[in-house]
């Protein structure tokens, strides 16, 4: 059967500024999915979007495309109000793992489909599975009973969840055109979109360890972001917040589990437990329970409970002990004073060459390995007096992770105060 376009003429038509019709979108994002336009074709045109941009209208009618690949989640089965977070990824960013539990323990149903890490940024999936015996895979049937018994599920996406967004996924990383803004969007929000959650939570991270490095670029994803979700029916809100800093003490999937369960457990650091309560109070709303206060589900052990619950449901062992790495190395304070600056990419570049994260999609990740934080920016500290806590399965990997800590932090000069969360777009 001949095809109603030609890729060429829709490439033209994006690489001269024209404004792609319904008919084009739907036909390019279909053909491309199975295979009726080749890479190369899809490569030329994400760079015209890249150059060119798309227009709300085109870029609503993308995502729709994009969810029209594949299948969406009937989550109708579900008894409770459904509400879903994002977060664009940052460097200790465990927040899914005490926020799932504590929205459930609220009476909520948190459908959470994540992904692995690549690069400097960790995978919620990587760090859960440091947790022995926890699965991934969960079946759509065990994915809605699992809502209804237990409230969360987080779990990794099936293969026909917006198949066109794994294959445009994949070429972008290797054709320069990872960095424009409708793509970022059409590519998360159709997946979130897809999932079937009546409400979304978008945790927009800027600063050094962040996707989007300023403000204003993360602005306009997060306002971009906010509009699809509208635009497809799900109420969206974001949260802009800060990733110049790690969250938290800890880089690296088991150590994240462990801090996670102290939040669970009404400890951890300070500002994990800030904002997670403020995503799942924005989380609470979304759902039509804007009066239940999350800090009361830390406090008296219901969110902990939920946590057992849902890590057991999916073969975990909350019991077990972590994994643990054989070697660390610690990094000394080389002159006393103030901490005042601690940079989220060098503590990211670092958990990722000592085994935490992967170069590639089909890489390892070693659960034990990462960066402990012995010490935050706004600390005093001493000469001598240990600064980051290096783990490690193999001892040659600590050089190459000091390379990247290697100006990394400030000690003395000005500490400049940044919000949590800076922003909020709804």
């Amino acid at each position: 059967m001949a095809e109603p376009f030609g890729a060429v003429e829709v490439i033209r038509t994006k690489r001269d500024g024209g404004a792609l019709s319904d008919a084009q979108i739907d036909w390019v994002i279909s053909a491309y999915t199975r295979g009726a336009v080749a890479d190369e074709q899809m490569a030329a045109l994400a760079m015209a979007v890249l150059l060119r941009g798309l227009t709300p209208a085109e870029l609503t009618r993308w995502t729709a495309a994009m969810i029209e690949s594949g299948e969406r989640l009937d989550l109708s089965g579900v008894s409770r109000p459904t509400t879903d977070k994002h977060s664009t990824g940052g460097v200790g960013d465990k927040i899914t793992l005490p926020l799932a539990p504590l929205v459930a323990a609220c009476g909520a149903a948190v459908p959470q489909l994540s992904g692995r890490g690549l690069g400097h940024t960790g995978g919620t999936l990587d760090k859960l599975e440091s947790i022995p015996g926890w699965r991934a895979a969960v079946s759509n049937e065990d994915f809605v009973r699992q809502l209804n018994e237990v409230g969360a599920v987080v779990c990794a996406a099936g293969d026909q969840l917006a198949p066109a967004d794994r294959k445009l996924y994949a070429l972008r990383d290797v054709t320069g055109t990872v960095e424009s803004i409708p793509l970022i969007a059409s590519s998360i929000m159709s997946k979130k979109i897809a999932e079937g959650s009546a409400s979304l939570v978008l945790d927009v991270k800027v600063g050094t360890g962040a996707f989007m490095k300023d403000l204003a670029s993360a602005r306009e994803l997060a306002a971009t972001m906010v509009s699809l979700g509208t635009a497809h029916g799900v109420r969206t809100v974001a949260l802009l917040t800060d990733m110049s800093t790690p969250l938290g003490r800890t880089a690296g999937n088991a150590l994240e589990v462990a801090e996670s369960v102290e939040v669970l457990a009404g400890g951890g650091p300070a500002d994990v437990v800030a904002l997670t309560l403020a995503l799942a109070r924005e989380m609470l709303a979304g759902a039509g329970l804007p009066d239940v206060d999350p800090a009361e589900a830390l406090r008296d052990g219901r969110a902990m409970d939920v946590w057992r619950a849902m890590i057991a449901a999916q073969g975990g062992d909350p019991a077990a002990p972590l994994p643990t790495a054989r070697e660390r190395h610690v990094v000394a304070a080389p002159v006393s004073g103030l901490l005042t600056r601690l940079d989220a990419l060098a503590v990211g570049v670092a958990a990722w060459r000592l085994g935490a994260g992967r170069a590639r999609k089909e890489d390892a990740v070693a659960a034990g390995a990462g960066v402990v934080m012995l010490a935050k920016p706004g600390d005093e500290v001493r000469e001598g007096q240990p600064l980051l806590e290096l783990h490690a399965d193999d001892p040659a990997l600590f050089g190459r992770a000091l390379e990247a800590l290697d100006g990394g932090y400030d000690i003395g000069g000005e500490l400049t105060p940044t919000p949590l969360v800076i922003d909020r777009i709804s």
